[in-house]
C-alpha cells in the first residue's frame, strides 16, 4: 500500500488498516495532531490551513464523544427576560419589522417583497417571545418555518437568508444594549 494510500485511509477512518480483518467497532473521530497536518497528501483542488490558536471544531466533538468534560465555549443565545414582557414582545417585534425591512432594502434593493418578508419575521419573532421562547436557536427556527411559507420568486432572498438577517440584527441588538449597560 502506497504511503498517501495510507495516509488517506488513516485520514478516513482515524486508524490504520489492518492486514486481518477486525470485528465491527464504532466509528472513531480523527485529530490528527498540527505536526502530522503537513505530511498528509493534499491535492491541488483543496487548501488546509489550521491555525494553532484556533482549534478545529472537531476537538470539542471528540472530547464529548469521549466521556471528556463538556467544552463550555459553546454558550446559548437568549434574549434578555425583558423583552419576553406584552410590553417587550410589541416593542421588540415593531424593531425587528422596521429594522430588517430597512435591512433589506438597503443590502439588496427596495421591492416589495422586503414589506412582506420583514412583516412575517417581526409576527414570527413576536409570536415567539409570547411563547417565551428566549433561546435565539428556536427562534431562528421558527421564523425560518414561518418565512418559508412566502413566495421568493421576485425575491433575491430566501427564507433562511431572510431568518438568519433577522436573527443576526437580534443579535447586534443585544450586544449593543448590552454594551450601554456596561457603560452605566
Amino acid at each position: 500500500m502506497s504511503s498517501s494510500t495510507s495516509a488517506a485511509a488513516l485520514l478516513l477512518h482515524g486508524r490504520r488498516p489492518s492486514p486481518s480483518p477486525s470485528p465491527p467497532s464504532k466509528a472513531q473521530p480523527f485529530l490528527a495532531p498540527p505536526s502530522n497536518l503537513s505530511r498528509l497528501p493534499v491535492s491541488a483542488s483543496v487548501s488546509a490551513r489550521f491555525s494553532p490558536s484556533r482549534p478545529p471544531l472537531l476537538i470539542a466533538a471528540a472530547a464529548a464523544a469521549s466521556g471528556g468534560e463538556r467544552d463550555n465555549r459553546v454558550q446559548e443565545l437568549r434574549v434578555p427576560d425583558s423583552w419576553l414582557t406584552p410590553e417587550g414582545v410589541a416593542q421588540e417585534s415593531e424593531w425587528l419589522r422596521e429594522t430588517l425591512h430597512k435591512w433589506l432594502d438597503d443590502e439588496y434593493c427596495p421591492e416589495p417583497a422586503n414589506v412582506d418578508i420583514s412583516r412575517t419575521a417581526a409576527r414570527s419573532y413576536g409570536e415567539s417571545l409570547a411563547a417565551g421562547r428566549s433561546e435565539l436557536g428556536e427562534i431562528l427556527l421558527k421564523m425560518a418555518g414561518d418565512l418559508e411559507t412566502l413566495s421568493y420568486r421576485e425575491s433575491f432572498h430566501g427564507a433562511f437568508s431572510a431568518a438568519n438577517a433577522a436573527v443576526r440584527l437580534i443579535t447586534q441588538r443585544m450586544e449593543t444594549l448590552s454594551e450601554e449597560d456596561d457603560g452605566m
